[in-house]
């Protein structure tokens, strides 16, 4: 159902607010450039500090936008199962293709605790899900086990995994239906993915570069193996400048500089990058010829 180079989209802000123009033309840039979709109100977008109103307008405003030209898999986790279904719904009702979940954060929940909640979601809802594993920012692994088990549940037609695990990936598309689309979700194990089965990519970089990531997983798709290699390797730097402090400031600050967003803004806990790896940063993309 999904394969390709998806975003997972900034949320740009004006003056504290969600800015509504800036973020339709992030769509129209995205869209025109190639990408397979668009990933509103994941980690990428700030989710944790959107309210709950601008949540739900900035998927509003992706869908409107998109108006169907690509796929929308808009961000709807929580650590709050009720929370989850809310958002949920309202993916579902704005006209979204799917919607993002988070393995619920803080709580620490067991894995038959993850289980459920996804089970509860799926049955409440009745959309496509796509399951979202970082124990790095969550705290809780998706076992490869629990990862087969709720992949069983029809709602559930691919997964992000971001274990940072090859071996995992690999465990997961082994365990799993055939038909489950795994995405990678992080960058730089986007070739390695594709070369065990993988799908595809829900990309940071892929705000700042997507026809180039793209390139590669359409390379992989055509055979060519040598120039998907080639194409990977000259677009790992700057994936890898993407993480230099934690996502997204780097992102953000990177699209200030491109003249992609008017301003990096990020409301706290994110804040502006520290100087000397602004600067690095800055060199990754003068090389990459991203700005002079």
């Amino acid at each position: 159902m999904f394969e390709g180079a998806f975003v997972a989209l900034v949320t740009p802000f004006k003056d504290g607010r969600v800015d509504e123009e800036t973020l339709r033309r992030l769509v129209d840039f995205q869209i025109e450039s190639g990408t397979s979709g668009i990933v509103p109100c994941g980690t990428t977008g700030e989710s944790a500090t959107l309210s709950h109103a601008e949540h739900k307008t900035v998927v509003e405003v992706v869908i409107e936008q998109a108006a169907k030209r690509v796929p929308v898999i808009a961000g709807a986790g929580s650590n709050n199962t009720a929370e989850a279904i809310e958002l949920t719904l309202h993916a579902k009702q704005a006209g979204a293709d799917a919607a993002l979940h988070i393995t619920p954060y803080y709580n620490k929940p067991t894995q038959e605790g993850i289980y459920q909640h996804f089970k509860a979601i799926a049955e409440a809802c009745r959309f496509p899900l796509v399951p979202y594993n970082i124990a790095g920012r969550t705290a809780v692994n998706i076992e490869t086990p629990t990862m087969a088990r709720i992949a069983e549940l029809d709602e559930v037609v691919a997964v992000k995994e971001a274990s940072g695990s090859i071996n995992q990936m690999v465990d997961v598309i082994m365990a799993c239906k055939p038909e489950l689309d795994v995405l990678s979700g992080d960058d730089g194990m986007l070739l390695p993915l594709l070369a065990v089965g993988g799908k595809g990519v829900i990309s940071v970089v892929n705000n700042l570069v997507p026809d180039k990531v793209i390139e590669v997983v359409r390379a992989w798709q055509e055979g060519d193996t040598v120039r998907a290699r080639q194409l990977f390797f000259k677009l790992l730097p700057l994936c890898k400048a993407m993480f230099i402090e934690t996502n997204p400031m780097p992102a953000k600050t990177a699209m200030e500089m491109m003249g992609l967003i008017p301003s990096a803004q990020m409301r706290l806990p994110m804040c502006q990058m520290q100087p000397a790896n602004k600067e690095k940063l800055a060199g990754v993309l003068k090389e990459y010829g991203l700005i002079t």
